[in-house]
């Protein structure tokens, strides 16, 4: 098995995957601000990392995976004025709403969430450490700022340089030593949350939250941390700026993936084009959703429409249909088995669009298989099938899709559908009503299924070239 490459946002490079302690693999992904339901622009990001964690899994690594909830924010508390809810009961009704759409996509649970509020005392541990070491400073007001110009090293993640920067706006800047000076606390204002400090009352920036969070779960230094490219700057620069001040080595590689796109621009709720996940799964299954959202390489903008992701239900439906024939054929259920053009395309930065020309080359085999009765054939494609679904997190066997309608329990209902038109049409038959018999066989064609006469008597199969369902 060839070694795992991954790309590090940081150098630029595609690079070997060597954990800081053999076997063992840390990895910190930002999570939720929970201001509002999730739409695929969000959880994009959490299926890809997911494929990754499942990846490592199957490489062998023990990975402690975290992933964070915000539910402390300027956007939390602006919802809940307009909500007329208090914040907190905001925060904790989208941050269900998140992991019920991480739920409802297979994504695995982190092995930690932990929320902001929850990491109070370990932020103001950082901040007094940073105060402490001269990178931070109180000027008396309630907020505490990072004083950038004193960093050794600032922006190498972005690459853009200081004196280019505008003011940052999370602050007054009345206080600040520079205006690109950020905050690490802010004071707190009339009727917002608040929490106690050496410094006065206030609540947290967005920034120090994810450093003091990683600190606690991963240490001092871990070996990937993951976002979107948004999140780039000034997140993820200021998390390198206020870790490192403190003297960690925190993320040892940085892996960022690209945004779903609606019409060419980015999908968020300022622009009007966000699609909500709960609304997407009336139409489809969620691993079908989580087949079209893992489809592309993490890197690369995926370009939202509706007529792709029903193209991506199709195809992923003929898989099902093979896996279930498979099933019928062989009296068993696929065992998972990795495939070495999988492996390689993995390795090479989880190339996942290659991975898929090796699930179809595989699916290609399989059918012929099946057509020329070679059983040890269909069995091995089958295997090859499952093992990978199973690492992109789209095994339809995985007892995560029962709830939702899995596969078996979707193929049963439509075939005892079909199956009972096909009764009515055999009955038109053998009164000689060739026109209702030739209708029921026309309609069904219509709607992609192939009704195949045999002497054993008539089977249907999906059209190779429209959407269903069958075995």
């Amino acid at each position: 098995m060839s070694s795992l490459n991954l790309y590090d946002t940081a150098t630029r490079t595609t690079s070997a995957f060597v954990p800081l302690k053999a076997g063992e693999v840390g990895i910190y992904l930002c999570g939720a601000t929970v201001q509002a339901p999730p739409h695929i622009g969000h959880v994009r990001s959490g299926v890809n990392f997911d494929i990754l964690r499942r990846w490592l899994i199957k490489s062998g690594y023990n990975v402690t995976f975290i992933r964070n909830v915000t539910d402390i924010d300027d956007k939390i508390l602006h919802k809940a004025v307009h909500e007329e809810s208090p914040w907190w009961a905001v925060a904790m009704k989208y941050e269900r709403a998140f992991t019920d759409a991480y739920a409802a996509l297979n994504v695995l649970p982190p092995t930690y969430e932990p929320r902001a509020t929850g990491h109070v005392t370990q932020m103001i541990e950082l901040m007094q450490l940073l105060i402490e070491r001269g990178a931070a400073y109180a000027p008396g007001n309630g907020d505490v700022y990072l004083e950038v110009r004193k960093l050794q090293s600032y922006l190498t993640l972005s690459r853009q340089k200081l004196d280019d920067l505008m003011p940052a706006a999370d602050a007054d800047e009345t206080y600040k030593r520079d205006v690109r000076d950020f905050a690490l606390w802010k004071a707190a204002k009339p009727g917002d949350p608040s929490w106690p400090t050496p410094w006065g009352a206030g609540r947290p920036g967005w920034h120090l939250e994810c450093s003091a969070m990683a600190k606690a779960y991963l240490g001092e230094s871990f070996d990937i941390h993951g976002g979107g490219l948004d999140l780039i700057f000034p997140h993820h620069e200021n998390e390198i700026a206020q870790s490192e001040a403190a003297g960690y080595g925190f993320a040892a590689r940085w892996m960022h993936n690209a945004w779903v796109t609606a019409s060419g621009e980015k999908m968020s709720k300022s622009l009007g084009n966000s699609l909500q996940v709960h609304e997407l799964l009336k139409s489809v299954r969620g691993i079908e959703l989580r087949w079209y959202l893992g489809s592309a390489h993490y890197r690369s903008m995926l370009e939202f429409s509706h007529e792709a992701l029903a193209e991506a239900s199709v195809n992923f439906r003929r898989i099902e249909a093979f896996l279930n024939r498979s099933v019928e054929l062989l009296g068993k259920v696929p065992t998972p088995v990795v495939g070495k053009a999988f492996s390689d395309a993995m390795n090479d930065d989880l190339a996942v669009p290659t991975a898929l020309a090796s699930i179809s080359e595989a699916l290609r085999i399989g059918n012929s298989a099946i057509t020329s009765g070679d059983m040890t054939a269909v069995a091995h494609s089958a295997d090859e099938i499952r093992g990978a679904l199973e690492v992109l997190g789209c095994d339809p066997f995985d007892s995560a899709f029962v709830s939702q309608g899995s596969s078996d329990e979707m193929t049963q209902a439509l075939d005892g559908t079909i199956k009972l038109a096909l009764a009515q049409r055999e009955a038109a038959r053998i009164r000689k009503d060739f026109e209702s018999s030739d209708a029921i066989r026309d309609g069904l064609k219509a709607l992609g299924i192939v009704i195949e006469d045999t002497a054993q008597g008539p089977r249907w199969s999906i059209s190779q070239k429209t959407e269903g369902s069958g075995s």
